[in-house]
């Protein structure tokens, strides 16, 4: 493995709500996939400030990844192209879908890690995105793809 590229991001979780009051709520669907919509509505239903907490975190997770792969938030990555869920154990990852998961396989970005975490002001998360090549030089098979 070889690494494509590192992000890293932080956000102020009471910025967050900001959006969401400014936005009635419409920010977490601009952002968030089906899937992660369906675990954020679980969350909120709940408790609001886990439902906040979740949609911080996974913002994160997208402009940490959006840097990582060198794209920053120009097309073909949007919001929704990639969400961050939990395998069973807990574990977080990221899959890409469409036009994203296509222009990923053209560079050979076969794995892309992920961490995030929370705490009561602040949501971060730290990607880094690699090739299966000994460079990133676009060579690898196909990563995990929705």
């Amino acid at each position: 493995m070889a690494i494509y590229g590192i992000g890293t991001d932080i956000v102020q979780i009471s910025r967050v709500a900001a959006v969401m009051e400014r936005t009635d709520g419409r920010f977490a669907q601009r952002v968030l996939g089906p899937d992660e919509m369906r675990v954020y509505d679980a969350r909120n239903a709940r408790s609001a400030a886990r439902g906040l907490a979740y949609l911080s975190t996974r913002f994160s997770a997208k402009e940490a990844f959006s840097k990582a792969i060198g794209l920053g938030m120009h097309w073909p990555m949007t919001w929704r192209a990639v969400q961050t869920l939990n395998e069973p154990g807990g574990k977080p990852v990221m899959v890409a879908s469409g036009e994203l998961a296509q222009w990923l396989d053209a560079r050979g970005i076969t794995t892309v890690r992920v961490t995030i975490s929370d705490e009561r002001d602040y949501a971060v998360s730290f990607v880094i995105a690699e090739t299966a090549g000994s460079q990133a030089d676009g060579s690898g098979a196909a990563a995990r793809r929705a």
